[in-house]
């Protein structure tokens, strides 16, 4: 197990619930629906890849393979790329914030892609 990601994992859970809930309560009073939805969209990616996280955390029980704390950092930092941009531009409109968010999807998927590795490779040893 990795317990250094499970703590990630339990610090972006935290913050994933206190954001949705900003963005469920407080946020619809200060911003129009559109940029309402997309703050939304951020909590949701950061909400499954906070799952993600412990997934990986507790596949370190079984798998031991370095691919999984890439797996798990690179979802941290998809995480900070996507959501946050998501968050940051429902809070400004600010265009200019528009090209992070696909370098934050483009970390989700190289993790999700080494997440997949060290399991195959796992499943191949034995």
């Amino acid at each position: 197990m990795r317990q250094g990601l499970l703590l990630l994992a339990a610090i972006s859970g935290f913050l994933a619930v206190a954001l949705g809930a900003f963005g469920a309560h407080g946020l619809k009073s200060i911003a129009p629906p559109e940029l309402v939805a997309i703050f939304k969209l951020g909590v949701d990616y950061h909400f499954y890849h906070t799952f993600a996280i412990i997934a990986v955390a507790l596949s370190g029980h079984w798998i031991s393979s370095k691919l999984l704390d890439w797996a798990g950092y690179l979802f941290f930092v998809g995480i900070l790329l996507f959501s946050g941009s998501l968050y940051l531009y429902a809070f400004t409109g600010a265009k200019w914030i528009g090209p992070i968010t696909p370098m934050g999807g483009a970390c989700m998927l190289i993790g999700w892609t080494l997440f997949a590795i060290a399991i195959a490779k796992h499943t191949k040893q034995k």
